[in-house]
């Protein structure tokens, strides 16, 4: 069942597009021009920066193949894919897959992934390049976005990992290239980046989720999830799957506007966020953290409990009325400008200072 057409069928559509994650067509269109520049000419500039960030000869590679992998379908562009990296690493040159198509495994079901590109060495090894439109001022870049692109490029490395592996002479490289505008021009410049840590994070988590043949045996006889099916028994079979919802949940999953409703509407604190979620510790609603803070529920022992307990004290002491000092009004009263008239007018001429 595709994940958007049940969205809209429980009447929380997820609208995914530029504009949605606050991301402008013209940005849109800009990173595609960008992305474009640099595999223009048969990936020229693109083989010029890595050659210059992570060697591999005298000189720039003057020869690339850049291999066709039209096929049908995710599946079929895939098995191109696999096949193009078999091929380029017996041939033993250069070459430039554009837009590969890998499958990862995840929870028992393939994933189809598309890096921007993916470059063969002559020595067997691969890379994966990432190219993004966010700039490299002064050569550093945003650590969140340098931190998301690598999360994201760590995936494809294990993605490529399960193909090298029955591939003979290959090897994935640990390091990708990162390419990004240079300061505030065109320009594209690149930076290597080591996803070692982000590739071990991956797999541990991917050997920890729950597999779909798991997950459906556990739910309830007849579920069912028809769209056709009316919204309450289209909610009741939703819920059934457990869900841990968090905001970043907006930028991938389309049912994530649907548990965003649910979370808030059972008031988890889980929809503030995984880090305030990660920080309240064994509180679990909004409403026992509130009754916590109020010294209404909770051991004061638990630090979550005190530090909530200290937090209300603070801000209640920060929210407490000035006083305020009558003064006499002058004589000649005040400028026409500042005259306070009607039921809010101070009586006696009284200010509060």
């Amino acid at each position: 069942m595709d994940k958007a057409v049940l969205a809209t069928a429980l009447g929380s559509p997820a609208a995914f597009g530029q504009s949605q994650f606050g991301q402008s067509q013209f940005a849109f269109m800009r990173g595609n021009a960008f992305e474009a520049k640099v595999k223009a000419d048969g990936g020229t500039e693109l083989m010029r920066l890595l050659h210059e960030r992570l060697g591999g000869g005298s000189e720039t590679p003057r020869e690339v193949r850049v291999p066709d992998l039209t096929a049908a379908g995710p599946e079929g562009r895939a098995a191109r894919t696999a096949l193009a990296l078999r091929e380029a690493t017996g041939a033993g040159g250069w070459a430039l897959l554009d837009h590969p198509m890998l499958a990862l495994e995840v929870a028992g079901s393939p994933a189809y992934l598309e890096p921007d590109a993916v470059v063969v060495h002559p020595d067997g090894r691969w890379t994966v390049v990432e190219i993004k439109s966010f700039p490299m001022i002064d050569s550093s870049a945003d650590a969140a976005k340098v931190g998301a692109a690598a999360r994201q490029a760590a995936v494809y490395v294990l993605a490529l990992e399960r193909i090298a592996a029955v591939t003979d002479g290959a090897e994935v490289g640990h390091r990708v290239l990162l390419v990004c505008p240079k300061d505030f021009s065109n320009l594209p410049t690149a930076s290597v980046v080591d996803v070692r840590k982000q590739r071990a994070v991956t797999r541990r988590q991917l050997t920890r989720l729950t597999r779909i043949e798991d997950i459906a045996a556990a739910l309830p006889e007849g579920t069912t999830f028809d769209p056709q099916c009316s919204p309450q028994e289209l909610t009741a079979a939703v819920e059934s799957v457990t869900a841990a919802y968090a905001p970043e949940c907006l930028a991938a999953c389309e049912l994530a506007f649907h548990c965003r409703t649910t979370a808030r509407a059972a008031g988890a604190v889980e929809a503030l966020g995984r880090s305030v979620r990660g920080e309240l510790g064994g509180l679990t609603t909004v409403s026992a953290v509130l009754a916590a803070a109020a010294g209404k529920e909770g051991d004061p022992a638990d630090p979550t409990v005190a530090a909530l307990r200290r937090a209300a004290a603070l801000r209640a002491e920060a929210l407490e009325p000035a006083a305020c000092s009558v003064a006499p009004a002058r004589a000649t009263g005040p400028l026409p400008h500042q005259r306070a008239t009607g039921p809010m007018a101070p009586e006696g001429g009284a200010v509060c200072r």
